[in-house]
């Protein structure tokens, strides 16, 4: 199996990441008249969490989601997904 780059070895992880990130973007700016422009330290930590940007995490959580349910099979040159068949059934 290959890894992405994106997707997370774990649900919860994934999750955890997801809030810190959405957290800090929104904290960056909500904070914006208390104190400032220094509230916009936390944009980094938003966009670190996040692995760079919004629409990466959903993608990971995607794949994360689907990680072992779905697989890629490539004959005669198309490659299609395939619901992955359960390992230890029979």
């Amino acid at each position: 199996m290959t890894r992405s780059e994106f997707a997370s070895p774990s649900l919860a992880g994934h999750l955890v990441r997801g809030a810190i990130g959405f957290g800090a973007l929104i904290a960056s700016f909500a904070l914006i008249p208390a104190t400032g422009p220094v509230s916009l330290l936390l944009l980094p930590v938003g966009v670190v969490a996040l692995r760079g940007c919004p629409v990466c995490w959903a993608v990971g959580l995607m794949e994360t989601l689907s990680r072992g349910r779905l697989e890629r099979r490539c004959e005669d040159g198309q490659c299609r997904l395939h619901v992955a068949e359960r390992r230890g059934s029979s």
